[in-house]
């Protein structure tokens, strides 16, 4: 769980960086050395493997995994920018535990985060948001809510392009095939130049002056499309005789490399499918609705969200709940498989806040899409005073009045901090676009980003409340 033994390098360098740390890490530190929390990562480090308290080498102690996945959150860096700071700087290798000893490489981090995963991540954020209740930061008097899009790592998708993306990858895969199995069976086709003229030609005709002429855009589409079929019946061919051992290697590792191959080539075929699918629907049928429709072939979780933003109308990623106690404590986060609409996450989000503080907040803020007189009358039945929650089509004049009150125009005030957090958060730790895999990695990135942000809320609310 921990460090064992300090060296003597770590006394000089926790002597010199006394005075160099920022305002906010000493009381962050003692968060972090918290049993619990440190507990809770240790155990998730062993399970990596059945025998990983028994076999192999001792492993890096849960203390120093924790704070360097942390740090790298709350600086927004990479990996590898992760590695090289922590290397070069006193203050960091003091903050981290790592002190006077041999840093981790990038790869190893990386494997640490997803060793981690989001349910431990979940449990490391609730202690967290437990000992800034205990610290009395925040104590749950008032609540608000919001939700954001985090954006999947993806290029902006057309038809064109990811029909263009599924026959790259398809081949790519198909050309290591044939690396490693040589000329039995089907031959590889190289249709790649093909597909690279179809697509340029899509592109001159839909940014051609004038009216769009959907005459040849349908043309350039049909031949595209007739080129991905042919790949994708080449690749299932591929498949096929992986399995029935027409291509395969004498060698056992090769072997097992061409296996893992087959399991790429299942992985990607029906995902190209479905994008001839929707293409067809799209261009030929004027039909934009297809069900199970993919935005990408690498994250086909993502969602096409509207939030009504005139800059961006149209995000690729995923919803994301954000809420609020007093201090900017983030109480609790959600990533959502599907996006829900908001006013279905108001009394969830009152519940999770009573589960996690122990009271139901005498305030809850939001903005106008949470309202409807059902939440109303449930959050003040759950014991909720003031329900702040403009209602913006209402003709009633006793609501209008209700919402000219100095208490409900304050309250409206406090609830757009939450778009600051949501703004700080995206900037400061890389909220806006997530840079980890698929749907769990989503989960891991949005909670440990808010841990970051908690963890900076909590050093910074004692400066806060003696300058009060």
């Amino acid at each position: 769980m921990r460090r064992r033994q300090l060296s003597f390098a770590d006394g000089l360098i926790a002597e010199e960086v006394s005075d160099l740390r920022d305002s906010w890490m000493e009381h962050a530190d003692a968060v972090l050395a918290d049993e619990a929390i440190v507990s809770a990562v240790y155990e998730a480090l062993a399970h990596r493997h059945p025998k990983s308290r028994s076999r192999g080498r001792h492993g890096t102690p849960a203390e120093v995994v924790l704070r360097l996945l942390v740090l790298k959150h709350i600086r927004n860096w990479s990996y590898h920018v992760l590695e090289r700071e922590v290397c070069a700087n006193l203050v960091y290798r003091d903050c981290t535990r790592v002190g006077g000893g041999k840093m981790p490489d990038a790869k190893t981090m990386g494997r640490w985060g997803v060793a981690l995963g989001p349910e431990v991540i979940k449990q490391v954020h609730e202690r967290l948001v437990q000992i800034a209740r205990d610290k009395g930061v925040t104590a749950g008097r008032r609540m608000r809510v919001d939700t954001t899009v985090v954006e999947t790592d993806i290029h902006h998708r057309t038809d064109s392009t990811l029909l263009g993306d599924g026959v790259r990858v398809l081949t790519r895969i198909m050309r290591k095939i044939t690396k490693i199995a040589g000329a039995a069976g089907t031959k590889l086709r190289d249709r790649s130049r093909s597909v690279k003229f179809r697509l340029l030609e899509i592109g001159r005709v839909a940014r051609a002056k004038g009216s769009l002429n959907q005459d040849k855009l349908k043309q350039r589409y049909a031949r595209l499309l007739d080129t991905t079929s042919r790949v994708v019946g080449q690749a299932k061919r591929f498949s096929d005789e992986i399995g029935r051992r027409v291509k395969r290697s004498r060698d056992i590792l090769e072997q097992f490399a061409l296996n893992g191959l087959r399991q790429e080539l299942d992985l990607i075929i029906p995902r190209v499918r479905q994008v001839m699918k929707q293409t067809r629907a799209r261009i030929f049928r004027a039909n934009t609705r297809s069900e199970g429709k993919l935005l990408s072939l690498f994250e086909p979780s993502t969602e096409v969200i509207r939030k009504g933003k005139a800059g961006k109308p149209n995000e690729f990623g995923k919803m994301v709940k954000l809420q609020e106690a007093e201090n900017q404590i983030i109480t609790d986060y959600q990533v959502y498989a599907q996006r829900p609409h908001d006013s279905d996450l108001l009394i969830a989000a009152i519940e999770t806040h009573q589960v996690l503080l122990g009271r139901a907040p005498r305030l809850v803020a939001a903005d106008a899409a949470f309202y409807s007189l059902k939440n109303e009358a449930a959050a003040k039945a759950k014991g909720v005073k003031r329900v702040c929650i403009p209602n913006r089509s209402t003709k009633s004049a006793e609501r209008k009045r209700e919402q000219r009150k100095r208490w409900f125009r304050n309250g409206q005030k406090w609830r757009t901090g939450s778009e600051g957090r949501i703004s700080v958060v995206k900037r400061r730790h890389g909220l806006v676009r997530c840079r980890y895999k698929g749907y769990v990695g989503m989960n891991r990135w949005v909670g440990l980003g808010v841990i970051a942000d908690n963890l900076i809320n909590i050093g910074q609310a004692p400066t806060r409340q003696a300058a009060s």
